[in-house]
């Protein structure tokens, strides 16, 4: 058995709040500078989106340079790449991903490394001195329990920890509607090449009974991915707008709706499209999943000219071209804009700093970025490299005595590059 005191006795070098792939970059790349990591995950497991969200797969993460392959997010996310591909649970090729063993994998990773993880632990409260985090509360079956670091990363998504200690935020668009919340789930024994063959059939199908009023779900098509699992496929397209993320009320009234959908879906599926005669809806995720919501007001801004315009930063830390993917905040349609081949932005590692305070890093889809730059860096092999960088960053801190923002980013730069990451 444990003994908690142990645990909230320790003064941890690096409290990480956020046990998803970036929050998890974070901590492995800290603890492999020597720091005593502690990682704090609401859920019972790690992974983050693929676990809580089903979300699957790998969006685009590479382009092309004198006509061959460049991967722009490596480093940690070659490593778990590879592990999870060793394990079973990735295609390399196709970037489906099996969330069971994303799960299995990190579990070991955190193990082996030293980490110590905290699962069912939700954020609850910050203890700040000027422009220092000393500790962050959590709710566990415990109680409410208090854990002192040196330094803190909020990999919570949503920038609850950056909130919680004052620092400056915004939500969404500036109108403050973010994209647009989807619930995945799967439906298996289908008869997937009879559905392929149907497919745009199908789709003509949908917007037919949408125009009539018979389908209630706003999304313009239906989004569907392939699995590693033979006979099962992967949903990703209900859609509920107007609803805020971080409003627990608006959530909730969220996911009911999404099951609604869900249903609709797989109504129409079953009694319309050929393949799905004999299917079976299996699962949903056990969260609704979410795009956007709040994102830190730091001491850069990115915005989209900066991507559009695939802006090299000296301060770079992560690079990235996935499209600027922006579901609509208000009802149908979805916008991209797609880099030219061979092209690629960079993400400054000042966008990953809170105002307001000197001890704490962002990580993941809450970093200092508009709506549109959002739309672009929220893909998970992106926030992975984010969370590299700040774990990197945290433990030149913590080894040097100095603050988040003023330690020094050629050697950060140089870590990065010397663990694999591209800059």
């Amino acid at each position: 058995m444990s003994n908690i005191k142990q645990y909230t006795d320790e003064i941890w070098d690096l409290v990480v709040v956020g046990g998803g792939l970036s929050g998890v970059a974070a901590a492995v790349s800290a603890r492999r500078e020597g720091l005593s990591v502690l990682l704090i995950e609401k859920s019972g497991f790690l992974g983050g989106a693929p676990g809580t969200m089903l979300i699957n797969p790998f969006m685009p993460y590479a382009t092309a340079v004198d006509g061959k392959r460049f991967e722009l997010s490596r480093g940690f996310f070659t490593e778990f790449r590879s592990l999870l591909k060793e394990a079973g649970g990735y295609e390399a090729g196709r970037e489906d991903i099996h969330e069971e063993y994303v799960k299995l994998v990190l579990d070991r990773l955190v193990r082996k490394q030293g980490i110590t993880p905290l699962f069912h632990a939700v954020l609850c409260g910050v203890e700040k001195t000027g422009e220092i985090i000393t500790a962050v509360q959590a709710v566990t079956k415990a109680g409410i329990l208090t854990f002192r670091g040196k330094c803190f990363i909020d990999a919570t998504g949503d920038a609850d920890l950056s909130v919680m200690a004052g620092c400056p935020y915004h939500l969404g668009r500036p109108d403050g509607l973010c994209q647009p919340m989807t619930l995945c789930f799967r439906i298996g024994n289908v008869d997937i090449p009879t559905f392929e063959k149907h497919r745009s059939e199908m789709q003509e199908k949908y917007r037919f009974l949408q125009a009539e009023g018979k389908i209630r779900n706003p999304r313009e098509d239906v989004l569907i991915f392939n699995t590693l699992v033979d006979g099962v496929l992967h949903f990703n397209t209900t859609r509920v707008v107007k609803h805020n993320p971080t409003d627990p009320f608006d959530v909730t009234e969220a996911e009911m709706i999404a099951r609604e959908q869900m249903i609709e879906l797989y109504e129409f599926l079953k009694e319309n499209c050929p393949g799905f005669e004999h299917s079976s809806l299996l699962y949903s995720a056990g969260e609704i999943g979410v795009r956007e919501s709040r994102m830190i007001d730091g001491e850069y801004l990115l915005t989209e000219t900066d991507l559009k315009e695939c802006v090299k930063f000296d301060d770079a830390i992560a690079a990235g071209n996935y499209d600027i993917d922006i579901h609509n905040p208000e009802g149908s349609g979805t916008s991209h804009y797609y880099f030219p081949v061979g092209t690629w932005y960079t993400i400054p590692y000042r966008s990953l700093q809170p105002k307001n305070v000197r001890n704490l890093l962002t990580a993941g889809r809450c970093i200092s970025v508009t709506h549109e730059a959002q739309a672009s860096i929220r893909i998970m092999p992106i926030v992975t490299t984010i969370g590299q960088a700040a774990g990197t960053a945290a433990a030149i801190a913590v080894n040097t005595g100095k603050g988040v923002k003023e330690i020094d980013v050629r050697l950060l730069r140089e870590k990065l590059a010397e663990n694999g990451a591209f800059i």
